[in-house]
């Protein structure tokens, strides 16, 4: 970030150009979440941090925000360019009407900080970031942090233990700084949204880590030719359910159709078979199977396999791992199957996608204090094998390329179905023939942004968020990322 900021500054590009750039981002990022005008506080520091987030606020009045600002500085004591623009916000205020009914949110712009600051906090910083955290905890205020919370250290992740801001979006000027993707971070800097400033970046050496985003991961998925049809998409096999469990065979089977599948046949044992040809989408094929080694003659592109398959017919099941030569998304039962077996991942036929979440991967091998990162980067060198570790910022990783992180979702998540959604979905990108390094990649952005669409959109709480609410709002994520706001 430094030296493209360098960069663009000796081309004769202006400080105040990449500010009103990163600060009309800002607002852009609020209003994808909250698109109808509320309250906003803004708490300005005296340099450019504070900056972006006042032109942000200038942003945000004109389309109806109403607009408070805090200043732990006195205003002359604000660099040049912090003082200008708190200026403008003014006279903006001056002649604005408040004409629009506000909705009863409330959010908190923090643009205390910027990335040269430190962790450890003193006053007055230290307490206008304990005035939002008091606003975050009492008035359930969302904070969106400009560029990083305030008392968070951009290259470490290292944070104020007592007083650094809890945010909950971050939205990061450029390029995603190391610190907001450490496992410490995590709750301090919730959601991360990118502010891309096109046009104004140079080209600079590519990070060895990835932040998964609508600019990196929108131009993977191509328009479908005016002339397609169902089979250049893919025929999925889903391997899953088992009595008792015969929802995550339907879930998975709904994540591989919306997921644009062109085929979608659901293999499910005798003893479920009725119960799941009538619930499951009409669009599918449901069929019985008595022996999964069966399975291996069966003409499918993809399976996705795992989820509430139970470990009853675990020899059958491994035998389907290691000799499909298709590629194979395997989750949940067939994960916790691998594990008594792991070496079966240096032999399998095909390409494979695993996706495990924290316990399930614990099974797959001892990860005792490891970073998530590491985690993923040891079982990787291990395995030829595709790894997305689910949870917080899931990871996607393989052998050879850079980690990946996830940007999207939210706590609501944590819920049953997800994984089986999740694992349907990247079996149905698989079905185009994409990499499965990209099927995760993508697979994961869109459960996450579906699942913040049914919450900041269509009403939903973190409590009654459904795993059938992501799987029905998947089109707007995907419409999301082949056309990104810029």
């Amino acid at each position: 970030m430094q030296a493209a900021e360098q960069a663009v500054l000796a081309r004769g590009v202006s400080v105040e150009t990449l500010m009103d750039q990163a600060g009309a981002g800002v607002a852009r990022a609020v209003r994808q979440f909250f698109p109808k005008p509320g309250r906003c506080l803004v708490f300005a520091g005296k340099g450019h941090n504070g900056g972006d987030a006042l032109v942000a606020a200038e942003q945000l009045q004109r389309v109806g925000w109403k607009i408070d600002v805090r200043l732990p500085f006195s205003e002359e004591n604000c660099s040049e360019l912090t003082q200008k623009k708190f200026k403008s916000l003014r006279e903006s205020t001056e002649n604005s009407r408040d004409t629009i009914d506000l909705a009863p949110h409330k959010i908190v712009l923090d643009g205390l900080l910027g990335t040269g600051a430190k962790s450890f906090l003193r006053e007055p910083i230290r307490s206008a970031a304990r005035e939002i955290n008091r606003l975050r905890r009492e008035d359930n205020a969302f904070v969106f942090a400009v560029d990083l919370p305030t008392g968070l250290d951009a290259d470490s992740g290292e944070n104020d233990p007592e007083d650094s801001v809890t945010a909950d979006f971050t939205v990061t000027i450029g390029f995603v700084k190391h610190g907001l993707i450490v496992d410490s971070a995590l709750n301090f800097v919730g959601r991360i949204e990118i502010v891309p400033l096109p046009g104004l970046w140079p080209d600079v050496a590519a990070p060895n880590e990835l932040v998964a985003a609508p600019y990196s991961l929108g131009s993977i998925l191509s328009r479908r030719k005016f002339d397609a049809y169902k089979n250049q998409f893919g025929r999925i096999g889903v391997v899953a359910g088992s009595k008792g469990f015969a929802g995550a065979a339907i879930m998975t089977t709904e994540g591989a159709l919306r997921a644009g599948a062109g085929l979608v046949e659901v293999f499910v044992p005798d003893e479920i078979y009725e119960i799941v040809a009538a619930a499951a989408p009409i669009e599918a094929m449901v069929k019985p199977v008595r022996r999964y080694r069966d399975l291996l003659e069966e003409k499918v592109d993809v399976f996705a396999l795992g989820p509430g398959l139970g470990k009853s017919r675990a020899a059958e099941v491994l035998n389907l791992i290691e000799n499909a030569q298709q590629p194979m998304i395997v989750d949940a039962d067939g994960l916790n199957i691998v594990a008594d077996k792991v070496d079966i991942l240096r032999s399998c036929r095909g390409p494979r996608l695993l996706t495990p979440h924290p316990g399930e991967m614990n099974r797959l091998m001892e990860v005792g204090k490891m970073a998530r990162a590491g985690i993923a980067r040891n079982f990787c060198d291990r395995f030829p094998i595709t790894l997305l570790l689910k949870g917080s910022r899931t990871i996607v990783c393989e052998r050879g390329k850079p980690i990946s992180y996830n940007t999207t979702g939210n706590p609501g998540m944590a819920s049953g179905g997800m994984g089986d959604a999740l694992t349907g979905v990247c079996a149905g990108l698989a079905g185009r023939e994409l990499p499965l390094y990209d099927c995760g990649r993508i697979g994961a952005w869109a459960c996450g942004r579906a699942a913040e669409i049914s919450m900041f959109q269509k009403g939903e709480s973190e409590e009654s968020l459904l795993a059938s609410n992501v799987l029905s709002n998947l089109g707007g994520a995907f419409n999301e990322l082949r056309n990104p706001s810029v």
